[in-house]
């Protein structure tokens, strides 16, 4: 048992055709709004590396400044995934992107799964129009973080909530030895929060079938390990648990 899915949205974004390409279709470019470290092969293929998986896409479209399409093998189970990406450049520099999502998720568990990936993609596509909107032309690196095992998430996000001190659409608070954080909430479900401050995108998210998580996307110079294990730190200082 096992369910198709496809979804198409469509982006307008104060960015032109070159800066929208540049963020979909480089390894720089995919880092600073999607997840984990990102490869581009141009016109053959597309590379990630997260949590230990590190699945590759076969292009098959590739149109600079225009068209991008890639997607997975299918596996033997039937799993596969595809994305294709359509650029239009409007009046002011600015431009619509629409993205198509589709693919196969094998399985009886497979709503778990589905449900967990249509909030991820509604948070990446969110980020990526966030990005264009304000960051454009500019790479940031991306920091991931694990913290701890997510038992109630309810009460876990009401505690990460006064942990960030929201109020409103505005956050602010300082990670222990981190520069203060001040920014606004740019998207939010049941199971993420994103937040754009002037020079970083931060997101904490439920991670599937695991513990919360902090994705984030720094665009000053920074120290890779070190932020990533400051934030480590501060994910399982909080007792979000």
């Amino acid at each position: 048992m096992g369910r198709e899915f496809a979804s198409e949205e469509e982006l307008r974004v104060d960015a032109t055709p070159d800066e929208v390409w540049a963020a979909i279709a480089t390894g720089p470019g995919i880092d600073s709004w999607f997840m984990g470290r990102n490869e581009v092969d141009a016109g053959r293929a597309v590379r990630q590396a997260f949590a230990g998986y590190t699945p590759q896409h076969e292009v098959t479209a590739w149109e600079p400044g225009k068209w991008l399409a890639y997607g997975s093998r299918p596996a033997p189970d039937g799993r596969f995934v595809a994305f294709e990406f359509l650029i239009e450049g409007r009046d002011r520099g600015s431009t619509v992107l629409r993205v198509a999502n589709s693919g196969f998720v094998p399985g009886d568990d497979w709503a778990d799964e589905f449900e967990a990936m249509a909030k991820g993609n509604a948070l990446f596509l969110a980020t990526l129009a966030t990005y264009l909107d304000h960051f454009a032309g500019r790479f940031a690196t991306p920091v991931t973080a694990f913290g701890p095992m997510v038992t109630d998430w309810p009460r876990t996000r009401a505690k990460l909530v006064a942990a960030i001190g929201r109020d409103g659409d505005r956050v602010r608070f300082t990670p222990g030895g981190l520069p203060p954080v001040d920014g606004v909430v740019y998207f939010e479900n049941e199971d993420v929060i994103g937040i754009r401050a002037d020079d970083a995108i931060y997101r904490f998210l439920r991670g599937f079938r695991g513990p919360v998580m902090a994705c984030h996307h720094i665009f000053t110079d920074i120290s890779p390990d070190a932020t990533e294990q400051a934030w480590v730190d501060w994910l399982n200082t909080k007792d979000l648990t």
